[in-house]
């Protein structure tokens, strides 16, 4: 049997309403200020600027994690971290095998423009 699924929602009332972009994350480093183990994210979203994300990505290894493509919600109110601030939702997935909210990313098979829109 399959799994319940959420309500049915227009595209214009949800998914239309969210502005994820590409981005390449440009710098990254663990972060000991947040409530759980995260990464400071440093990622380079084209002409939409630069944004610091604060993510649960820490299965992978930080010289993994430079370099990679990510989608980001760029129109989400900043969120109070502990501490910190973070300005963009890093899009991932349950990472296999680990804690509840200890993520892996969600990044194109290919190569593509940074501040590409997701559609």
């Amino acid at each position: 049997m399959a799994a319940e699924l959420k309500p049915e929602v227009s595209f214009e009332e949800s998914f239309g309403l969210l502005d994820i972009r590409l981005g390449r994350i440009i710098e990254a480093e663990p972060c000991a200020e947040t409530p759980k183990p995260t990464y400071r994210m440093v990622i380079d979203f084209g002409k939409y600027g630069r944004r610091t994300s604060y993510g649960r990505f820490t299965s992978h290894p930080v010289d993994e994690v430079v370099g990679r493509l990510v989608l980001g919600v760029l129109n989400f109110p900043p969120r109070q971290m502990g501490p910190v601030v973070s300005e963009a939702l890093v899009l991932g997935v349950q990472y296999p095998g680990r804690d509840s909210g200890e993520a892996t990313f969600v990044s194109p098979a290919v190569n593509a423009k940074l501040g590409s829109k997701l559609f």
